[in-house]
């Protein structure tokens, strides 16, 4: 069993980084639009794959250029960089919104806590639940990959997620 075990990990090392978010990571994603709709809540996915370049820019953001700090990772240090994360935001007839009290479907709940809890369903970890900064529009698929794992080139299989 182990020797399998490594045999499919070597096969998925070195692979190139990818361009797009992963596939199964883009079907849950679209799952998450629809399922939230179905509850009366509309969000817009304002992020999703990001080059490194761009990780790079965001990380600069409250240390070498003007605005707050908004990441901790550098690029190469996101699940972003392998296509494994998006981020999201509630819509309202007016505007995007940041705020994790709103209920806009007027059930008693808060629409943020309500698209986290379909999220989590489809198997994404979300940002709020980390221990250190808590990334509250975040969301992420690691398919049981670190970091370190993906910058040595290992890639997750684009077959069924497992939970």
């Amino acid at each position: 069993m182990i020797w399998k075990e490594l045999q499919h990990r070597e096969e998925l090392r070195n692979r190139p980084v990818p361009t797009g978010l992963h596939p199964i990571v883009e079907e849950k994603q679209d799952d998450l639009v629809q399922r939230a709709s179905e509850e009366g809540i509309n969000i817009v996915i304002t992020d999703g794959f990001r080059s490194f370049e761009e990780q790079d820019e965001i990380y600069a953001q409250g240390r070498t250029r003007e605005g707050n700090i908004v990441s901790y990772a550098e690029g190469g240090e996101s699940y972003h960089n392998y296509g494994l994360a998006i981020d999201f935001v509630l819509q309202t007839d007016d505007d995007v919104i940041w705020d994790l009290e709103y209920d806009g479907n007027g059930n008693g709940e808060s629409d943020w806590m309500e698209v986290v809890e379909i999220a989590k369903d489809l198997g994404f970890t979300w940002g709020g639940d980390f221990r250190g900064f808590k990334d509250y529009p975040h969301f992420e698929m690691r398919f049981g990959l670190s970091i370190r794992e993906l910058k040595r080139g290992e890639r997750p299989d684009e077959g069924p997620v497992v939970y």
